[in-house]
């Protein structure tokens, strides 16, 4: 890397790098070091000394030595150095959390002839961000903070990049780093300077911990299917495609793990479910993002009367292993997570909030209805998502409290098995949480005929123009025949669901890495470009520092101004490199 393309703080935490290695240093040093605390376990378990009585009998605390002290061995990064002649103190951050440190020269460097660890190492090489190893004893500072004393320290990993200073002071945040697109990308510099995130996340472990532990207790498998499939199956939605070189075909980044998890029901299992990403080539805002984790579920001789009862128990358990309780708040909305929850059938809730009755009503009907609504259609839509889009525009927002929608109709549900008693609906469900979907499950279709007869009406769909219309999976239907059980089955998006927990309306907010466009990078010409104008090759990054990226920007340029933003970048970095005349500049500012 070129020293021009590095900040003035880069430079001096290189230049400290150096000096470390001249001294013998090693800054990133291969041997475990042997941690044996955390900062957390050690101010819940501290322990104060006994107090004494002091000349003038007033008691107090004993004075904390190695001896009568518990001794620790720490390690993580600097995130605050204040020192005050021969001691200094340091905020630590571990893994778990903060905790102060005191360093002495005298305690560093038993050897007085030998300060080298204290007034060199410590004082002027290591920076904010770096990494170190602490060992010491515990003691209570006189302004009553559990600060670790160190007797040794040891330098275990050079930060060559500055962190983000955020000042915390009186509960109010300074110079914050929350710009959404910055943490994003940045997830690494977020976790570390905000405080909150990490929590986020590690509630989001607690979720998925939780979720597992009650399937596994239930006796259901825990299964891996494909992620590249030879047709997109198992959902309505627009996939990703890519090609196998190995096989010369294209594939498809799954949808949906459905149609591979019944297949497995079909092979003999009881219950199978998968937790894993799908991928969908759709848009992206604060609930969506194209790469996403959901689990499925499936599980023989059950129906969705069964599911939904499974399911509001698991979320009220789950919602109390995170939060400690039933309820969580999220936008200012307080959800009650406490089963059981409101079954309502989805042409009764449109009926609710519109006042179309739909029941038994012609897609051309529907359709007007729509129109009516001031629902945006077209032709490719049949009578199923019609219905979808009037739901989604006038319901969907509505349903804050975790509620059931039900019964929807069979040209929305192609996977789903006619309802008992319900002439055109099936037995389906979605959960709406906080007006948006968490959750899909069917009883699933397990007629192989009706099952191909639902492809055929799909590929009709697919002909129309939509482009999200199911293909038809032969060996799906393949294994049909041979016999699948009455099945239960359920989709619940785990991002959704941990945004719900955590209180998050940001789908980013619960994604370590959510996807984002490429980084913006100002144009540029290449080297021989400048090269061209009869530029030396040393001065073109030179050029690149004063701003000129591009050679048409140093046309029609003072070539005294150029040569002054030369001289003055030379003599700032102390580059060796021959300075140009104004008569050799005056050539490259005059293009045609």
């Amino acid at each position: 890397m070129n020293i021009l393309e590095l900040s003035e703080q880069e430079i001096v935490r290189r230049n400290n790098l150096q000096q470390l290695r001249d001294l013998g240093i090693d800054p990133y040093p291969a041997a475990e070091y042997p941690t044996d605390a955390f900062s957390t376990e050690i101010k819940e378990n501290f322990v104060d000394l006994p107090t004494i009585k002091n000349e003038e009998g007033e008691e107090v605390p004993t004075p904390a030595t190695p001896e009568n002290s518990r001794m620790v061995c720490v390690a993580g990064r600097i995130m605050s150095k204040r020192v005050q002649g021969k001691a200094a103190f340091v905020e630590l951050l571990d893994s778990k959390g903060r905790i102060q440190v005191y360093i002495t020269r005298d305690a560093l460097c038993p050897n007085p002839e030998d300060t080298t660890l204290y007034n060199v190492v410590f004082k002027k090489c290591l920076d904010l961000g770096d990494f170190i190893g602490i060992k010491g004893y515990v003691f209570r500072t006189k302004t009553g903070e559990i600060t670790i004393h160190a007797m040794d320290m040891t330098v275990l990993a050079k930060s060559l990049k500055p962190l983000p200073v955020v000042k915390e002071k009186d509960g109010q945040v300074y110079d914050s780093f929350d710009d959404p697109e910055l943490r994003y990308r940045q997830r690494y510099v977020d976790l570390i300077v905000n405080s909150g995130v990490k929590e986020t996340f590690l509630k989001r472990s607690t979720i998925l911990r939780t979720m597992r532990n009650i399937l596994d207790e239930a006796g259901y498998t825990e299964v891996e299917t494909p992620t590249l499939q030879s047709i997109p199956g198992g959902a309505t939605a627009r996939p990703f495609i890519t090609h196998f070189n190995a096989l010369s075909t294209d594939m498809y980044m799954r949808i949906a793990t459905e149609l591979y998890l019944k297949r497995l029901i079909v092979g003999g299992f009881e219950g199978v479910y998968e937790i894993g990403k799908n991928f969908r080539n759709e848009g992206m805002d604060r609930t969506h993002n194209p790469e996403f984790t959901c689990m499925e579920l499936y599980v023989q001789y059950k129906d969705y009367n069964w599911m939904m009862e499974f399911t509001e128990k698991m979320l009220e358990k789950i919602c109390i292993a995170v939060n400690g309780t039933t309820e969580t708040t999220i936008d200012g909305k307080t959800i009650s997570f406490k089963a059981p929850y409101r079954r309502l059938p989805i042409l009764d809730a449109i009926k609710e909030q519109t006042g179309y009755d739909l029941y038994g009503k012609s897609e051309d009907e529907i359709r007007e209805a729509a129109k009516a609504l001031g629902i945006e259609v077209d032709d490719t839509m049949g009578k199923g998502k019609l219905i979808d889009e009037i739901f989604g525009e006038t319901c969907e927002g509505n349903f804050i409290q975790p509620t059931f929608i039900t019964d929807y109709p069979v040209e929305m549900s192609p996977l789903t098995k006619m309802h008992r008693s319900k002439p055109g609906l099936t037995e389906r469900f979605e959960l709406m949480v906080n007006g948006k979907e968490l959750a899909n499950a069917y009883s699933e279709l397990n007629d192989p005929i009706d099952q191909e007869e639902r492809f055929v009406e799909q590929m009709k769909l697919a002909d129309k123009g939509d482009d999200e219309a199911m293909i038809i999976d032969q060996d799906f239907l393949r294994a049909l025949q041979y016999g699948m059980p009455p099945t239960s089955g359920i989709g619940i998006g785990i991002d959704r669901l941990a945004m719900l927990m955590t209180g998050q309306v940001a789908i980013g907010e619960v994604i370590f890495f959510p996807q984002m466009k490429p980084e913006v990078k100002a144009p540029r010409d290449k080297d021989d470009a400048f090269l061209a104008l009869g530029v030396p090759a040393e001065i073109i990054p030179i050029l690149r520092k004063a701003g000129y990226n591009l050679v048409s920007t140093l046309n029609g340029v003072a070539p005294a101004k150029i040569q002054q933003q030369i001289i003055e970048i030379v003599k700032k970095y102390k580059l060796d490199v021959q300075k140009p005349s104004q008569e050799d500049i005056a050539q490259w500012t005059v293009q045609e």
